[in-house]
């Protein structure tokens, strides 16, 4: 049963988020709740509004951790300086890029991050929403616009909003799943929306190597996306076997400082997370439970 100190924790993050949309009826259909229910969350009312599997839903969307209380601080690494300057100058100026880089090394808890903070901005994970039809639903429910019905409305209803709305900002994150259509769809989403959208398309080095051999094959479309997103791939970690080691441990050392590692612990437990930043933020939250459960 979902305690009353885990929903207070839910509703505190749904508060500070609501700023975000341009409504609370937005947000609610992003949350998939009612408006009366989300106000109710908002103002504390927490007894009998939602399930505890819809409260399971809404941490689940925002990111908050419903097992313990261990706040997970934020370090300013190289990656997350980068693409923070990135993602503002997307949506501030209706850019567009992509970025290819290595996997796990803080490119979408830098998008989360950025999403959490900023007005009109939307993360969509294109490994849950491969094909044309999830993805553009995605990004209608992401920007509280109903998601259900007839896709040819969704897609107008959609492009017209982002015409419409105070310069929005999609982040397409793990791009390389996404089907052959829905490459396709980013297309003319992005010709509907051109000067009026920021679009960010990341992912690991499987997105480049995707995308050259579509254009090397003159696939219908690839030209277009990849002239439309920039004509060029973004990337911060640098080439070699020791620099990106030198760099990978930069980044680690940065984050465990953050979290309270003491400097001498961190070449032991680089060694043993070996160099992942999801198994560090697993190790660091389970020892700070661990002492302070």
């Amino acid at each position: 049963m979902m305690t009353n100190d885990v929903k207070q924790r839910i509703a505190a993050e749904v508060k500070a988020r609501s700023g975000n949309y341009p409504s609370a009826a937005k947000m609610a259909v992003a949350l998939d709740v009612s408006p009366s229910q989300l106000s109710r969350i908002i103002n504390g009312d927490l007894e009998k509004v939602i399930s505890d599997q819809k409260w399971i839903t809404i941490a689940r969307k925002l990111e908050v951790n419903i097992f313990n209380n261990v706040e997970w601080k934020t370090a300013k690494t190289t990656v997350f300086d980068f693409v923070t300057t990135q993602l503002t100058a997307c949506q501030e100026q209706s850019l567009s890029a992509i970025l290819c880089d290595s996997s796990d090394i803080g490119k979408t808890f830098t998008a989360r991050d950025y999403v959490r903070k900023n007005r009109n901005a939307v993360l969509v994970d294109c490994s849950q929403h491969k094909t044309k039809q999830q993805l553009v639903r995605s990004i209608a429910k992401e920007f509280g616009l109903t998601a259900s019905g007839r896709y040819v409305d969704i897609y107008e209803n959609i492009t017209f909003y982002l015409r419409s709305i105070d310069r929005p900002l999609v982040i397409l994150d793990e791009a390389g799943d996404l089907n052959y259509e829905a490459f396709l769809e980013i297309k003319a989403l992005w010709n509907a929306t051109e000067g009026a959208c920021g679009w960010y398309m990341m992912g690991a080095d499987g997105l480049r190597a995707k995308i050259d051999s579509n254009l090397n094959r003159n696939k219908v479309g690839y030209t277009e996306i990849f002239s439309r997103f920039g004509g060029k791939y973004q990337r911060i970690s640098p080439y070699g076997k020791e620099s990106i080691q030198d760099f990978a441990l930069q980044q680690f050392a940065a984050v465990a400082l953050a979290n309270g590692i003491d400097r001498g612990n961190v070449p032991e437990l680089f060694a043993k997370t070996k160099g992942s930043l999801r198994r560090t933020a697993h190790e660091i939250k389970k020892s700070k439970t661990v002492i302070h459960g």
